[in-house]
């Protein structure tokens, strides 16, 4: 059994990492952090964990998480993620963040967007980005792995068939992507309010959304050049779920069919990633709690476009869900332990 600790265990990726390693034979959960509900009991906080969780949350030091387990989730707002998992690595321990600090492997790109200094350029460096289905040799030996965003997650796997195969133009992809409103997080404000979202949809962070530069960086990476996207999110008023609609321009004719088996190819045995029918376009319904992503694309003989739809939970492949499998990668174990489930569907 491997111990682990998740250090901002209230928020909802916290809750839902417990959720899930609850249910996960190979993992002890050995410490959850709150400073807001230290000493309430985790299923006070989460009443939907009653029966699955008797621990107590508590506010801890992360030296004295460290003390208790060998594998640490930190699932922090950004910018506090750095000390800790810095320590955590002089210390030996595996290390999965599931915030942004350590998303870049130039940690300027990350002071540049994020307003912040980021304090360990050295170690950013060297942190694998943890997108399994992109990068799962390298997450197998990582140390500290940074778990993707959740718009990052639903559109570079959206396009990373197009990109790698050179099928597109890069400087045409337009992603737009919508979101349900616990992408936000548990934190109370104004904009979360029921009654300000809902039976409304609005976009938010037009051209400067913090997700942009993640996505450009690993679409680059597949694209052999320098990407550069048009990204706009928007929120919806649902409780959970993504759907990235992406356009690109062919740089030479394809079929539909053409580049379905392109896709058909590049997932061939990926547990999670599941391309459509022709014709089913992905519902964020159909993947509701699950670790799955739903795709499915066509081209547009007209203008000579392809439009690919990608459908994730974003907060379980968005999130947790994708933290345990990188876990799973991390310690050896079969890669869709506790995972597969299918999505909650009505």
């Amino acid at each position: 059994m491997i111990k682990a600790g998740i250090i901002g265990a209230t928020g909802y990726t916290g809750a839902e990492l417990v959720r899930i390693l609850s249910r996960h034979p190979e993992v002890e959960l050995v410490a959850l952090t709150s400073r807001s509900y230290a000493g309430e009991g985790m299923a006070g906080v989460y009443p939907s964990l009653t029966g699955y969780t008797s621990l107590t949350c508590e506010n801890l030091s992360p030296d004295e998480v460290m003390d208790r387990a060998e594998v640490i989730f930190i699932a922090l707002p950004h910018g506090h993620a750095v000390p800790v998992a810095t320590r955590a690595r002089e210390r030996g321990l595996k290390v999965i963040d599931l915030g942004a600090d350590w998303r870049f492997r130039n940690a300027g790109t990350y002071e540049e967007w994020y307003k912040i200094q980021h304090g360990n350029y050295e170690l950013a460096a060297r942190a694998v980005y943890g997108l399994p289905e992109i990068h799962r040799e390298a997450i197998r030996s990582a140390g500290l792995v940074a778990n993707p965003g959740c718009y990052p997650t639903s559109a570079i796997l959206g396009l990373a068939p197009l990109l790698k195969g050179g099928y597109i133009d890069p400087s045409t992809i337009i992603i737009d992507a919508k979101s349900g409103v616990s992408g936000a997080g548990r934190e109370a404000r104004v904009t979360s309010l029921f009654v300000e979202c809902n039976e409304s949809i609005n976009p938010y962070g037009v051209a400067g959304h913090r997700h942009t530069p993640e996505i450009e960086q690993e679409l680059s990476s597949l694209a052999g050049e320098e990407v550069k996207v048009t990204f706009t999110p928007h929120l919806l008023p649902i409780s959970r779920g993504i759907l990235s609609t992406m356009y690109a321009t062919l740089v030479r004719p394809a079929s539909t069919e053409e580049l379905r088996g392109v896709y058909e190819e590049f997932y061939a045995g990926e547990p999670f990633v599941h391309l459509l029918p022709p014709g089913q376009w992905p519902h964020t319904r159909w993947v509701y709690g699950s670790n799955n992503c739903h795709l499915n694309l066509t081209v547009d003989t007209r203008t000579g476009r392809v439009v690919v739809a990608s459908a994730i939970d974003n907060l379980t492949k968005g999130a947790s869900g994708q933290a345990v499998q990188n876990l799973n990668l991390m310690c050896g174990f079969p890669e869709t332990t506790a995972l597969e489930v299918p999505g909650l569907c009505p």
